[in-house]
Formats: C-alpha cells, sequence, structure tokens
C-alpha cells in the first residue's frame, strides 16, 4: 500500500506534540527547566523522527531509534536528570502521558478534518491533562509537594519543610536570581542581623495580596531532600512580611527556577 508523507506537516505535527509532552514532564517531575530549552529539545527530536522515517532502515531499527534513541535524547537533554532511577521514571511517564493525551484527542478525531483542527486538539488535549493533573494532585493532598530543606548559614544547618511552588516566579530585579521565600519565624533561627548578611537589599513583590517590599539577601548554601539531594550555591532568600502557611504546614516557598540556573 501507498502512503504519502508531506515531511514538514509531519515535523510540525511531531514538534508540537513533543515539545507539549516535555512541558508536561517538566511540570510532574519539577524539573524546573526552562520552556525555550524544552522546546528545542522538542524540535530536535521531530527532526530526528522525520530522518529516520526518510532513511530506508529496516522496520527493527526504525523501532529501536523512536522508542529508545529519540525519546531517551529528549528526556535526557530536556529534563533534570541526575541518575538511572529519574530517568526510568521519565521515561515511563513519557508514555503513560502520550497515552492519556492520545486518548484525549481520539475525542475529538471525528471532528479533525483540517489540519488546522489538529493543532487546537493537542493543544485541548495538553491544557485538559494538566487540569486533570491537577485536580489528581489535589486529591491527593497537597503534602506530594513539601519537601524537607535544609538551609546552610554562618549559625550552622536548620532543617524545615518547603512546599515546591510551581507558582513562584520571584526574580531579584538587582541581579535577576529567583527567590525562595522563608517564613519570619524560620529567619530567627537563622540569623539575628538580616542587614548584616551577604547580598542584603530590598526588593518589590506582588501577590495575590497586594504589593510590597521584601527583605532578601544570600545564605551559604541549600540542599532540596528528594529522590536525589538537590545543591544550590548561595540561593537568595526573600522575608515574607506575612506567615507562608497559615496552617504551618511548611516554613519555605522554593522557586522551582533555582534549579534551571
Amino acid at each position: 500500500m501507498y502512503h504519502e508523507l508531506y515531511i514538514d506537516i509531519f515535523f510540525l505535527e511531531n514538534l508540537m506534540m513533543d515539545s507539549l509532552l516535555l512541558f508536561a514532564l517538566d511540570h510532574i517531575l519539577k524539573s524546573g527547566r526552562p520552556r525555550g530549552r524544552l522546546f528545542l529539545c522538542g524540535a530536535v527530536g521531530s527532526f530526528l523522527t522525520c530522518v529516520v522515517i526518510a532513511v530506508p532502515f529496516p522496520g527493527i531499527i526504525k523501532l529501536f531509534f523512536f522508542h529508545v534513541v529519540i525519546n531517551s535524547l529528549m528526556i535526557f537533554f530536556g529534563l533534570k536528570i541526575n541518575c538511572a532511577a529519574q530517568f526510568i521514571r521519565a521515561y515511563v511517564l513519557l508514555y503513560a502521558v502520550s497515552v492519556i493525551m492520545g486518548g484525549i484527542m481520539t475525542l475529538f478525531r471525528p471532528y479533525m478534518r483540517y489540519v488546522s483542527l489538529f493543532y487546537c486538539a493537542a493543544f485541548g488535549a495538553y491544557f485538559l491533562f494538566m487540569k486533570l493533573w491537577k485536580i489528581m494532585a489535589y486529591l491527593a493532598g497537597r503534602q506530594c509537594d513539601i519537601v524537607r530543606v535544609t538551609l546552610y548559614t554562618e549559625r550552622g544547618e536548620t532543617t524545615a519543610d518547603a512546599l515546591w511552588d510551581t507558582g513562584n516566579r520571584l526574580r531579584d530585579l538587582v541581579t535577576g536570581v529567583p527567590v525562595s521565600v522563608i517564613d519570619q519565624n524560620l529567619l530567627f533561627r537563622i540569623t539575628d542581623h538580616i542587614e548584616d548578611e551577604k547580598g542584603f537589599h530590598m526588593i518589590p513583590y506582588r501577590s495575590v495580596s497586594g504589593e510590597g517590599i521584601m527583605k532578601v539577601f544570600r545564605i551559604r548554601k541549600m540542599c532540596v531532600h528528594t529522590d536525589v539531594d538537590r545543591w544550590i550555591s548561595e540561593p537568595m532568600i526573600g522575608v515574607a512580611e506575612e506567615p507562608v502557611s497559615e496552617g504551618k504546614e511548611y516554613e519555605i516557598i522554593l522557586n522551582p527556577g533555582m534549579f534551571s540556573e
């Protein structure tokens, strides 16, 4: 049987699907990777897929490239992979998310008479999946987003619970680095005079409760205890004017951007 393939359309469709899958995995695995990097990895994956399609490899070789080589390259270079366990988890999740998004798109397939509707359906599947994921995460309890963090200061080591908040995009206007926010009670345990701390200054901020001025400074280092300990040298810390958690579930609001610097 003869099939006619438009390689430019095939490339764009794969580019979009690969990028959306990487966006979803980045959110699930909390990698904190820049969207531009994920999009670039999606483009490379789509290009390699087109190359494998165009070259007359045997069928088994094509399957090997599709399901092992190309997917592994996108995961390894697109996401923050530190060990084999993380890679396996990301690899399994890639196919799980693909199946779910593919199932959602199947619902729209009878209405996709034009190519443009495919792109709309793909974006719709992505946003619907992300909404479902948030609902499942909420039903599972917010504790899954709470991790242990150790702060290293001149006083020594202080360990506290932290919320991994993907909505925290606060950055220092002077240096441009991400800012994680701590509760004032935690501040009193790590320093006596915040004004004497390294890099101390004030920055404006905006939150759901309004606008204000926040004190920020640097500490020696920070370790976020997840599957693998993640170390950040001289992170920027901001001090909240109000309690970061009404129920005292955590004392730190992490900024995922720290891990993409």
